[in-house]
């Protein structure tokens, strides 16, 4: 709701246009906000000197005073700091904080958030002093010692969930919002990190069940298909039947009915990531036609790169090395390094302060680009909107974390049927006219000029990337 004081302001519409209305002072922190933070303080103070040699590390008592005051007081901060509020999605002073502007604080964030996942994967020997942290936890859960993929789980699910708690509070007038986040939360923290390490206590493969190819680019490689059958007959076929019918049923079935969405906001731990601890940085993606060009090159090479892979693979262990040799497993590791590793990983998340909070998901993710075909050629899908209620405030296309102008679609009244929507909803929600709305149809054959013939569309687009 406005205050009165804001809309209650004298202008001169023709001599001077309209004036600035009064600042409103930033609200002061609580008591109880003030104890929150402090406590996210004493939790960090903790964290560190436990990361060295100390008799606690290893023990139970270690691993509640290292990360016990770090998740209740930065849950307890983002719930306080919401409660009073009216409901309403609020982002006042995005682009004036420095931290989510670009300032040096968010150069800082990105800077180590990048460095992390470098030392994760070419250094984890400097993060032993936190995997010693996690060992009771990881001898609870999986019957083995913590190593540094424990680790990364364990944060990786706890950010989910602790930045879940801030997306529950800031959205919460909004059921989808709610329960979407529900759901990654709920994913991340079970089929994403339970699950496979309580398969490992049952001496099982650890396998991913929110992860499917081609995002889980070695699941149907023959080596991990082989790996799968040959350590646990029937769980492992179980395994490599999941596995191809996610990729291969899922995928077109499910996208028909909900679009993207149904896997990029509701199941996918990158997504999950992205819009929980990524959502103060969503505005920073960048809309031009350039980048969306540059994001249909990049994200349909890396699919193309991919099935190549995979392929190469294939052919080689059916020939026996006869007809590649060397050069499929090459490419296996090439692809693991710069895209399962620096792009994924490194870029991915580093990223989100400098270039908002969906980077791989957009430019990289090999199966948002095979549902995003799916999405905009066979999907009964749409947002659809009312362009006469548009006032072209442009909340909608400043929030959307995927870089599309959203605006420029209502402006003329047409659905938003792009092939790298996720679905969030974030750009219906913050519309101040509910000009946007998340639709499934009767067909795909109505959403755009051409839909009804989905092939000639996807090759008339071909001429035009």
């Amino acid at each position: 709701m406005i205050e009165s004081r804001t809309l209650d302001y004298d202008y001169d519409e023709e001599n001077l246009g309209f004036q600035e209305p009064p600042i409103v002072e930033t609200k002061p922190l609580s008591l109880y906000e003030k104890l929150s933070l402090g406590l996210v303080g004493l939790g960090v103070l903790l964290f560190v000197i436990l990361l060295f040699n100390s008799p606690l590390r290893g023990t139970w008592s270690g691993f509640f005073l290292a990360f016990g005051p770090l998740t209740i007081g930065g849950a307890l901060y983002f719930w306080l700091s919401y409660k009073d509020t009216e409901p309403g999605i609020k982002n006042d002073g995005n682009f004036f904080r420095n931290i989510t502007s670009r300032g040096y604080l968010g150069w800082i964030a990105g800077i180590l958030m990048t460095g992390f996942y470098i030392i994760l994967y070419w250094w984890p020997q400097y993060l032993e002093g936190g995997v010693r942290l996690l060992d009771p936890q990881a001898q609870l859960i999986s019957g083995a010692p913590a190593n540094h993929w424990f680790l990364y789980g364990f944060i990786y699910t706890l950010a989910v969930l602790v930045f879940g708690v801030r997306m529950l509070m800031k959205y919460r007038g909004n059921r989808y919002q709610q329960i979407r986040t529900l759901s990654v939360m709920t994913v991340q923290l079970g089929f994403a990190f339970l699950i496979p390490n309580i398969l490992k206590l049952f001496s099982q493969p650890e396998f991913y069940f929110s992860y499917f190819w081609p995002l889980k680019y070695d699941y149907l490689f023959p080596s991990s298909i082989s790996y799968f059958t040959t350590s646990s007959a029937g769980l492992g076929l179980f395994f490599v039947f999941w596995g191809l019918v996610m990729s291969f049923v899922a995928v077109p079935v499910l996208t028909y009915f909900f679009g993207k969405r149904w896997y990029c906001s509701w199941v996918c731990g990158c997504g999950g990531l992205a819009e929980t601890m990524g959502d103060p940085w969503r505005q920073l993606s960048d809309k031009s036609t350039r980048a969306w060009r540059i994001e249909r090159w990049m994200i349909h090479s890396v699919l193309v790169f991919i099935v190549i892979v995979t392929a190469a693979l294939w052919i080689n262990s059916f020939t026996e090395g006869k007809v590649l040799g060397s050069f499929s497993g090459a490419a296996a590791k090439w692809y693991g390094f710069f895209i399962g590793a620096i792009f994924s990983g490194v870029v991915g998340v580093g990223f989100y302060p400098l270039m908002g909070s969906r980077v791989w998901c957009r430019f990289g993710c090999p199966l948002a680009a095979t549902l995003g075909i799916f999405q905009r050629y066979f999907s009964r899908f749409r947002i659809t909107t009312n362009g006469g209620q548009c006032m072209s405030c442009g909340n909608c296309s400043t929030y959307c974390e995927m870089g599309i102008d959203v605006r420029a679609y209502a402006q003329q009244g047409k659905n938003i049927v792009r092939a790298s929507c996720v679905g969030c909803g974030v750009c219906s929600a913050v519309c101040p006219r509910g000009v946007l709305k998340l639709e499934n149809g009767n067909t795909y054959g109505d959403r755009f000029e051409g839909s009804a013939r989905p092939i000639q569309a996807f090759i008339d687009s071909m001429k035009h990337v």
